[in-house]
C-alpha cells in the first residue's frame, strides 16, 4: 500500500508519505502535539491519482510535532566602498519539525457525485 500526498503549508509544497519527517515554516499551533495539515493538493494511493481544484476536498494529513528548531544563522553583510560604511546582520528562521502519521481522504474521494446524465 503505497500512498503519498502533496501538502501546501507556509507557502511551500512538500511530497509526504506516512513516516516522513520534515521541517516546515513555523505557525501558531498552540500547545497541540498533533497537527492537521488540510491543504492537500494531490493524493495518490496504489497508483491512482486524485488532483484537487485547488485542494482535495475532505483530505488532510495528521502529523506529530517532534520539535521546534531553528535554522543555521545566515549573515547579511553590506559594504559601501570608500564610504567607511558597513552593515552586518544575522537571521535564524524558526521551523517546526514534524513526523507524518497518516493521510486521510473522504469516502467519495472528494469527487462531486452528480446523478444527472
Amino acid at each position: 500500500m503505497s500512498q503519498f500526498a502533496i501538502v501546501q503549508t507556509g507557502g511551500k509544497q512538500y511530497r509526504v508519505k506516512p513516516g516522513d519527517t520534515l521541517c516546515i515554516e513555523r505557525f501558531d499551533h498552540g500547545k497541540a502535539k498533533t497537527l492537521k495539515l488540510a491543504n492537500i493538493l494531490l493524493f495518490s494511493k496504489d497508483g491512482a491519482l486524485e488532483v484537487g481544484k485547488p485542494y482535495v476536498k475532505g483530505a488532510y494529513c495528521e502529523a506529530d510535532l517532534v520539535a521546534e528548531v531553528r535554522s543555521p544563522k545566515t549573515i547579511s553583510f553590506k559594504y559601501i566602498r570608500r564610504e567607511k560604511a558597513a552593515t552586518k546582520s544575522g537571521h535564524r528562521q524558526n521551523y517546526l519539525k514534524i513526523k507524518i502519521k497518516s493521510i486521510y481522504v473522504s469516502e467519495n474521494g472528494g469527487q462531486k457525485t452528480d446523478d444527472r446524465k
